[in-house]
């Protein structure tokens, strides 16, 4: 046993990871691809079966862990518009002191087919303006991620690109819950350790 004080310079952090799930706020996106972040990092709070979120750091901030003796969690859903969701992630990752590859951002890719699921730390940005954000707030891109497909359009066209992630989806909403579901699990494998980047 550790004794308090001893062998450690440094306290802990008071979470092992931030869990933030990227969209925008407000009834007109709700549903919609480019909040399918929201969606997802919802779906571990109740998992995990965390408090009521509270307004914190510019955004809706549950805490607590993943179950008995499981990591301690904070899940963070920014309430700027996304192109600035790093106001809100900065604060927070700074306030809970940790690395950035501890700070674990769901997000959806329409260069990924829908219903597609991929993890990784760091790497491009791919024109996404709430990554563009983050990168400029955190200090660099080295941040995990879980990239939720939901595919694009059939044109390169910006207008058609953002009416087809801000529209409603395509897919039933059945399709869009396992969607959900699925990517929610890949988070957690990775919270729970049980999954690598």
């Amino acid at each position: 046993m550790r004794l308090p004080g001893r062998g450690r310079s440094a306290a802990p952090a008071p979470v092992d990871w931030l869990v933030v799930g990227l969209g925008n706020p407000g009834s007109r996106y709700a549903g919609t691809p480019h909040n399918i972040g929201f969606e997802v990092a919802s779906r571990l709070a109740e998992r995990w079966d965390l408090p009521r979120a509270r307004k914190k750091y510019a955004g809706l901030l549950t805490e607590g862990r993943t179950g008995p003796g499981g990591p301690r969690v904070a899940v963070l859903l920014p309430q700027t518009y996304m192109n600035e969701a790093g106001r809100s992630v900065g604060p927070a990752r700074g306030a809970y002191k940790l690395a950035l590859e501890r700070v674990l951002v769901i997000h959806d890719e329409i260069d990924l087919s829908f219903g597609a699921v991929r993890t990784r730390i760091g790497g491009g940005l791919a024109g996404h303006n709430g990554l563009k954000s983050l990168k400029a707030e955190l200090g660099g891109p080295e941040f995990a991620r879980v990239r939720v497909g939901v595919g694009r359009p059939d044109s390169t066209d910006p207008e058609l690109v953002s009416a087809h992630v801000l529209g409603a989806f395509r897919q039933s909403k059945a399709e869009v819950a396992e969607l959900v579901d699925d990517a929610a699990r890949a988070a957690e494998a990775i919270v729970l350790g049980e999954r690598e980047l």
